[in-house]
């Protein structure tokens, strides 16, 4: 099937029907989320004959659906590892702790339209034959969180949600989780370890959680945006869900676009959108007419793309990491011209430095020394071999840790600095200059 993405067919994003988030007028209501199709598709699933559990998967395979949350994997695969029921409790965790930076579109689902994630919820726990499934939410949002319970409690008294769902055998238990406060919650075996009231360290896998997850039990993890698609595949079948967008990364995407532009948002459309056509034509170009500097094109941790490197990438998984960068949530954050870009790694390195856990010894002590070394270069007191140093430090940390915490802070030195090394080069001393030292004051101030 080929791609139908702005690159390949010129405008064609502009006619797309937006799903996740339809323009509905008080959409988050149970009354107008059904009034507009709702809980249709949970409906055909459970009392209809076509879709038996296996059906389902089958189905949300078929469609290419990949997780929403960073790593777009296999939605589909992931909840075929779930073993064969054996009598004992199975969960799916639903993950809604969004703390990467420049990432804020689950948020979105969440307040506008809760009942397609609750939708979404019991279809996967209907196809993996799971009872419970924790709702796991970022505890900052606190108001959203209160009108979700809300929300649920009318579809528990219309029988969406609890014992035998629409007069079926089908059963299963929806708690809404408040998060604890940490960007390490949303790494999903910390979420895990959360949900069991321990501190969010990652567990070492294997095991994978669907052999060992909550208490010890087969667990899914899976993305708010990835499980709100799920009702649609049903609904509209795996080959509409599959013609839209990028062919190996099909479906909408919510685009979370920040920084220098005019129009900052959330916007859905299709996978494969032109990184230019976001920027000029989605938000409305950059403000103060200036130009594009950088781009990072999916969170925090995704390496920065000069403006140089984005003529003809597409936002999906294969044309960005051809162009040297990740899809990642797509939180795309838009740098101008004028954008100090040593001042920006210092403020990313400050954030995992803060973050990291502590349990992984490259981890704990590598983001501290990333951000030391980037904050003596800003303030103009680093050496040009520091560069080097960095580079060093980010590979004694890449791929040496329980989670990938290490290599979200690392990848934005390393690309920082090769992609705009002469900025920081013009910060730094020649390396044969002495660093003076402190005055006597300063030096007894800073021993106290």
């Amino acid at each position: 099937m080929e791609a139908k993405t702005a690159k390949t067919k010129a405008g064609e994003w502009r006619k797309y029907e937006r799903v996740l988030l339809p323009p509905i007028k008080d959409l988050h209501r149970i009354d107008v989320y059904e009034a507009n199709g709702g809980y249709k598709a949970l409906k055909d699933a459970i009392k209809g004959e076509k879709w038996t559990p296996t059906a389902v998967t089958d189905e949300v395979k078929a469609s290419g659906l990949r997780g929403r949350g960073g790593a777009s994997f296999g939605c589909g695969l992931k909840w075929s590892f779930m073993p064969k029921p054996d009598g004992g409790p199975r969960y799916l965790c639903c993950n809604g702790d969004e703390s990467e930076p420049g990432t804020f579109k689950d948020r979105q689902l969440m307040e506008y339209n809760p009942h397609l994630v609750f939708e979404g919820i019991m279809i996967a726990c209907y196809a993996m034959s799971i009872s419970t499934c924790y709702l796991y939410v970022r505890g900052e949002y606190a108001d959203w969180i209160d009108q979700m319970e809300t929300e649920l409690a009318k579809a528990y008294a219309k029988g969406y949600v609890g014992k035998n769902i629409l007069g079926s055998d089908f059963s299963c238990e929806l708690i809404i989780h408040k998060g604890a406060g940490a960007y390490i919650c949303g790494e999903e075996t910390s979420l895990m370890e959360s949900l069991e009231g321990k501190r969010a360290y990652p567990r070492i896998k294997p095991p994978f959680p669907a052999q060992y997850g909550v208490f010890g039990r087969p667990t899914t993890i899976n993305n708010v945006e990835t499980l709100a698609c799920v009702p649609l595949i049903l609904e509209r079948g795996a080959s509409w869900y599959a013609g839209l967008g990028a062919a190996k990364h099909p479906g909408p995407v919510l685009y979370g676009i920040s920084g220098h532009v005019n129009r900052p948002g959330v916007y859905e459309y299709p996978t494969g959108m032109l990184i230019t056509d976001l920027i000029e034509e989605v938000a409305r170009g950059v403000r103060g007419g200036k130009k594009v500097k950088a781009v990072v094109p999916g969170g925090s941790s995704t390496p920065p793309l000069r403006a140089d490197m984005i003529d003809g990438v597409t936002m999906d998984v294969e044309s960005l990491r051809e162009a040297g960068s990740m899809m990642g949530t797509a939180g795309m954050l838009v740098m101008d011209e004028d954008t100090d870009m040593v001042s920006w790694l210092r403020r990313v390195t400050h954030f995992y430095h803060h973050e990291s856990c502590g349990q992984c010894t490259p981890c704990r002590e590598g983001t501290g020394w990333l951000e030391d070394i980037v904050s003596r270069i800003e303030r103009g007191e680093g050496r040009v071999r520091d560069l080097d140093l960095l580079a060093d430090l980010c590979s004694q940390m890449e791929g040496r840790t329980v989670c990938a915490l290490a290599d979200a802070a690392a990848w934005p030195v390393r690309y920082t600095i090769d992609r705009f090394r002469d900025e920081f080069v013009a910060r730094c001393r020649p390396s044969h200059v002495a660093v003076p030292a402190l005055p006597e004051s300063e030096l007894e101030e800073a021993e106290t």
